[in-house]
């Protein structure tokens, strides 16, 4: 990430000068964006050291091929559910931090004295001028916003609630200008993980009913009732950037997020797992029941999605174009509205 270092430097400064201002919201999602990334890196070259030991052994003859699959897979596995565990605590930050930003902790002002130890933006100003940007470049994703399903064609009269139903979704993108000296056409792609969470009315919970997945009434009073479904998704939006182009000694000066913005494209994924969530009481004592299933949710998941906005915050809206439960009678399709960030 470019302004990474930048970041880190005024984060330092504030510790030495004793200053207790709050970070600012895209200072904070990216050093959480630096973590999942540094997550990343350190299992995959783990496992890497792992199956080039096993392929020693295998070499030398101590172990057959078979051994030596399984032995792969099992540290592919291992390695796995490392990563998982890991990402989900960051994920945990990036959803308290999503809730300070939402309860108004972070504030403009917070984010002024942040910026004056953070970096010298005038300075960053005229680099980014000189030098410009190279043709791809790499964001970190960041959204959340409400979620909720399409039944019968319409969102009205939901079976779930409207501000209490959020999705979020974090990723990886390579920003890449498609023509070689105009900047307006850009391929934007990389891999998000979407997470849609669904809270029914009523008092209700989901339960499966004769190889179909419905609504039912709770035998207790819910405190909460939460339907999740997290997948890994590749997204791909061709985007439409508005940023102006410089000559300087000639040379033409391409820069991105420096304007208004239009994404439009889609994704397709897998899901990696569906949990509900059951909060409520019993003998005076707080219960937090998780239940995972395939809930009859498809395996697979595709749709369409756009963004407009400035700079890089937008107003993003994503529809899945296959129905949430593959045994239904009626087909409901999940549909986001919300903010996105894109940090360079």
């Amino acid at each position: 990430m470019r302004n990474f270092t930048n970041y880190l430097a005024g984060f330092l400064c504030l510790i030495i000068t004793n200053v207790f201002a709050q970070e600012t919201f895209e200072a904070r999602a990216k050093a959480i964006a630096s973590k999942i990334e540094s997550i990343t890196k350190e299992e995959k070259s783990a496992l890497k050291a792992e199956v080039e030991a096993v392929n020693v052994q295998l070499e030398n003859g101590a172990i057959s091929n078979a051994d030596a699959d399984a032995k792969k897979l099992q540290l592919a596995e291992a390695r796995a559910k490392s990563i998982e565990f890991r990402v989900a605590q960051a994920e945990t930050e990036l959803k308290e931090l999503v809730q300070q930003k939402v309860d108004g902790k972070i504030t403009e002002k917070d984010s002024s004295v942040m910026l004056s130890f953070k970096f010298d933006p005038k300075k960053h100003r005229s680099n980014k001028k000189d030098h410009g940007e190279p043709r791809t470049t790499s964001q970190f994703v960041f959204a959340a916003g409400v979620n909720n399903l399409i039944t019968n064609n319409a969102v009205a009269h939901s079976d779930f609630r409207y501000w209490g139903s959020h999705f979020y979704e974090w990723g990886l993108t390579y920003n890449s200008r498609i023509l070689k000296n105009n900047n307006l056409l850009h391929a934007k792609y990389g891999f998000s993980v979407m997470y849609n969470n669904l809270r029914p009315t009523d008092n209700r919970l989901f339960a499966q009913v004769n190889d179909q997945t419905v609504l039912a009434t709770a035998p207790i009073n819910l405190k909460d009732s939460r339907f999740r479904n997290v997948y890994l998704v590749v997204p791909v939006h061709l985007e439409f950037d508005f940023s102006k182009t410089e000559m300087k000694d000639d040379k033409r000066i391409f820069h991105t997020h420096d304007s208004f913005r239009l994404g439009i494209g889609g994704y397709a994924g897998a899901n990696l797992k569906s949990k509900q969530i059951l909060e409520y009481e019993r003998g005076n004592k707080d219960v937090r029941e998780k239940s995972k299933g395939n809930y009859n949710v498809n395996d697979f998941i595709y749709g369409v999605s756009a963004y407009i906005g400035y700079k890089e915050t937008s107003l993003y809206i994503k529809y899945d174009l296959n129905p949430l439960f593959h045994e239904n009678a009626v087909d409901q399709n999940n549909i986001s509205l919300g903010v996105r960030f894109d940090l360079n």
